[in-house]
């Protein structure tokens, strides 16, 4: 078992403990957090308290972190494209139509399968059982470079850089429609869809706070290609962003038109770039990766005003 600390600021005050949790352990869902409350895994100044507490300033909130149990995911030997490599992390670059961690439907073929069979038993465990090494997600459709850290050390670490906001994620994607500007900042919270609970949606309620800069690369007829850097990085958030503000992504079946460009095989969405500071060096690095070839063929079409 971990023990993890921390202490309510100024601005905390009065905020529910299982919002202030999800909001400041990204390695946990909120369902994963209520459950730790009602576990009684979380105290408040030694007191162990409902999830309805609200935070006073100074609270010191401490959380008991089970340590993961055996792991009954299989190991597959499924190709991977590893970019970098080394004794603490590796950066992969995940292909469309991936799914990362084993889920409902989904218990082989995934990411963390590849990850088993290429890495033994040296992946970090602060995900759990079903997300070992998972530092950060991207979706299924979405394409692109990921990071996976091999001990706890390092998954510290990292999700520090992510927390703070000093970790870089770059997309590529092509939206709908022409944008208004060339640059452009959203900032509108994220959290599950009353409605329909596998969708996202911006809100205020049970939400989190996201932030998606955007800049347009190149104007199309009905479409741009533009550039997303994430400050946050919440469950959709680039596809909910760009839907929020009227310019929902190419081929994306849940949040884009109902007429689905199915050619695209999901959201064209790919995380073409990922900076961090190494967690043992210091060393800041940086990597790229350039779209896939569903995507270029996309862009190709495009620019001669071709008909999809």
């Amino acid at each position: 078992m971990r023990i993890l600390e921390l202490k309510a600021g100024e601005n905390d005050a009065a905020l529910r403990i299982d919002k202030f949790l999800s909001e400041n352990i990204d390695d946990f869902t909120r369902s994963a957090i209520s459950k730790m409350i009602d576990d009684k895994k979380v105290s408040v100044n030694e007191k162990i308290v409902p999830k309805s507490y609200r935070l006073l300033k100074g609270d010191i909130i401490r959380v008991e972190i089970d340590d993961p149990v055996a792991l009954d995911v299989s190991a597959e030997d499924i190709p991977l494209d590893i970019v970098y490599e080394d004794d603490d992390l590796l950066v992969v670059n995940k292909p469309k139509g991936m799914v990362v961690h084993p889920a409902a439907g989904n218990y082989t073929g995934t990411l963390v399968n590849a990850l088993l069979y290429h890495c033994g038993d040296s992946l970090s465990g602060i995900n759990g059982v079903m997300r070992p090494g998972i530092v950060h997600r991207i979706d299924k459709n979405t394409s692109g470079l990921l990071m996976v850290a091999k001990n706890d050390f390092a998954h510290n670490k990292l999700s520090e850089q992510i927390a703070s906001h000093t970790f870089k994620r770059e997309y590529l994607a092509v939206v709908y429609g022409n944008l208004k500007d060339d640059f452009g900042e959203i900032d509108a919270p994220i959290g599950r869809d009353k409605r329909d609970r596998k969708r996202m949606c911006v809100t205020k309620e049970n939400s989190k706070e996201a932030f998606t800069r955007f800049e347009v690369l190149e104007r199309f007829k009905g479409f741009s290609y533009i550039k997303c850097i994430l400050k946050t990085g919440r469950t959709h958030q680039i596809r909910v962003h760009m839907a929020h503000i009227g310019h929902p992504l190419a081929g994306d079946d849940i949040y884009g038109p109902k007429k689905v460009i199915t050619a695209l095989g999901g959201q064209c969405l790919h995380a073409y770039k990922l900076g961090f500071v190494h967690p043992r060096t210091d060393e800041y690095m940086e990597f790229e990766r350039g779209v896939p070839e569903v995507f270029e063929k996309f862009l190709s079409k495009l620019r001669n005003q071709s008909i999809i």
